[in-house]
């Protein structure tokens, strides 16, 4: 439907977008939404634009700034849409410079809107106010040669297209930043610009960008070739303490000696043992991976060290068991704990004297493999209560290293989002926008109980749940939030006030402040009942259906409480 903006109309009620801004003084943070916001002073903007301009030159600098504002301009255009989702297309467009006023960028007026969201149709005409970069301009930069409202215009973009589903592109038709009387831009379809191709190309990364990615690519792709051939490969991590466990790995890796890795469940373990087999002699050799616990106990022998025809009831046919298959290389048994008290004294002779048996057969067989065991057990407990042979154990914990849960390492998982993120975005054939910044902030402070494991998960429901150029809320992540240390913080009230905690009917601690008042269930009620039917304007079927009641429900609440009288 085509719909048209003339300048009587008024657009400066933006109350819902007023009511988006948090801030958490005592946790250094400011949201708007699921976004996390900075208060900056203008003068170190207008410092870090001309050291850009002065490094990279007007032209590269100009497309490094629209890029700036196009990410933006993304952002708002899918709050837009979250914030106002049964508005009209002009209420939800508006949106857009009300945002760029309320972040205090820029003064919009627009002058003409003409929009048809089914026919792509768009021509918008809008005046700039007081923009944040023409006043840089003038204190850092002086008159500029050409329009200077760089970022505002990305943003106005990338905004405008994401909301017609098409590339819109707005020019600066007069800027003051280069002597104009005021600042105008004017949008429309790309096709319609003569110069699209042209001006689209800032929003792609410029020359520089794009040799300094062929050189990254080159230098993981010998990177790749150094770990095929060296093999050192350890995951994903930067911290102290996975970098501890890395150089530990490093170590014994270069030796013949069995490895015992430690750690709670989902820690990545199994990884940690690639890595030893990766890094070793026997790179090019097998690497066989086993859960103990996976396997029945009465088959956990003949699994892992072969059987002979006819040992038992449907043993068919001879097969080897996975040590000879992983001959010449490396085997992980993950879960070592859960081995039968034959299985483990099979173990300790093949870790001894290089030699098994098959379950059935009475010939002796050499094999060369290196062991890698794994337990989120303590060993040394099952020993004390006789579940694990004491010679064993001894025999395992030569070169023990303990894995460090997700928790003390959080520093790492931002890494780790983004290579699930990959990950996920490949094997759905989609693309998201990443976590929100509050999403992020989430997963920083939750617990992690099921370590690595529990965050691709978690990754993965996002990702799922959340549709193509669309930022990954927390909803998304978790069905239930998890329960955090933060507090509410403090917000911005309709008048431009900062109040303590949340908004009027927020959700996150009105059951708290009704409780410790001591206020009970049937004031609750009553005071929901009064304020649906002022809404309503006395309606009782309109204010029904605002608290989710039948009509015949709420007239008969409103009776009992005295608010309806009968006539």
């Amino acid at each position: 439907m085509a719909v048209s903006y003339k300048p009587q109309l008024n657009y400066t009620d933006f109350k819902d977008l007023t009511e988006q801004i948090h801030f958490q003084s005592s946790e250094g943070k400011i949201w708007f939404g699921e976004q996390r916001m900075l208060l900056m002073n203008l003068t170190s903007l207008g410092a870090f634009r001309r050291e850009i301009v002065n490094s990279m030159g007007a032209e590269r600098a100009k497309g490094f700034f629209l890029r700036l504002g196009y990410l933006s301009g993304l952002k708002d255009a899918e709050l837009a849409r979250k914030l106002r989702p049964h508005c009209s297309e002009l209420d939800i467009f508006l949106a857009g410079p009300q945002l760029h006023s309320l972040k205090g960028m820029v003064k919009v007026i627009p002058l003409e809107i003409d929009l048809d969201q089914e026919t792509g149709d768009f021509y918008g005409r809008l005046e700039w106010i007081d923009s944040w970069e023409v006043e840089i301009c003038k204190t850092e930069l002086g008159q500029m040669s050409e329009p200077a409202c760089w970022v505002l215009l990305g943003y106005a973009c990338a905004y405008t297209s994401s909301f017609m589903g098409r590339e819109i592109i707005f020019r600066e038709v007069s800027c003051r930043g280069c002597g104009d009387e005021k600042c105008i831009i004017e949008g429309k379809p790309a096709e319609e610009w003569p110069d699209a191709k042209e001006f689209s190309r800032h929003f792609k990364a410029d020359p520089i960008i794009e040799e300094l990615y062929d050189l990254q690519e080159q230098l993981n792709s010998l990177r790749s070739t150094l770990q095929r051939q060296q093999g050192q490969y350890y995951g994903i991590g930067q911290s102290a303490s996975y970098n501890k466990v890395c150089k530990m790995i490093d170590k014994a890796a270069q030796g013949k000696v069995s490895v015992l890795l430690l750690g709670e469940t989902g820690v990545g373990k199994e990884v940690i043992a690639k890595s030893v087999h990766l890094r070793s002699e026997r790179a090019d050799g097998p690497f066989i991976a086993v859960n103990c616990a996976a396997i029945p106990p009465d088959l956990i022998e003949a699994e892992l060290f072969g059987v002979e025809k006819g040992a038992y009831t449907g043993a068919n046919q001879a097969r080897e068991g996975r040590f000879e298959r992983a001959h010449g290389g490396t085997i992980f048994l993950d879960e070592v704990i859960e081995l039968t008290p034959r299985a483990q004294a099979t173990l300790l002779r093949v870790l001894q004297e290089g030699e098994l048996e098959r379950v059935g057969d009475n010939r002796t067989r050499k094999v060369n493999v290196r062991v890698i065991a794994a337990t989120n057990e303590s060993l040394e407990q099952a020993v004390e209560q006789g579940r694990f042979r004491a010679d064993l154990f001894y025999r395992l914990n030569v070169f023990p290293v303990q894995i460090p849960a997700l928790r003390d390492r959080l520093e790492d998982l931002p890494l780790l989002v983004g290579h699930f993120l990959e990950k996920f975005h490949a094997q759905y054939e989609k693309r998201t926008l990443g976590l929100s910044d509050k999403a992020l902030s989430l997963c920083m402070s939750y617990h992690w109980p099921g370590n690595i494991r529990e965050l691709e998960n978690v990754i993965e429901r996002g990702v799922i749940l959340t549709d193509n150029n669309e930022t990954i809320s927390q909803d998304a992540l978790f069905v239930t939030p998890p329960a955090t240390d933060k507090q509410p913080g403090e917000r911005i009230d309709e008048e431009g006030n900062m109040r303590s905690g949340p908004p009027e009917g927020g959700t996150s601690s009105w059951s708290d402040t009704i409780l410790g008042a001591g206020i009970s269930l049937d004031e609750v009620e009553e005071t929901l009942m009064r304020q649906a039917m002022e809404q309503a304007n006395q309606n009782v079927s309109k204010a029904a259906r605002l608290l989710g009641l039948t009509r015949p429900a709420l007239a008969y609440r409103l009776k009992k409480s005295g608010i309806l009288v009968e006539s």
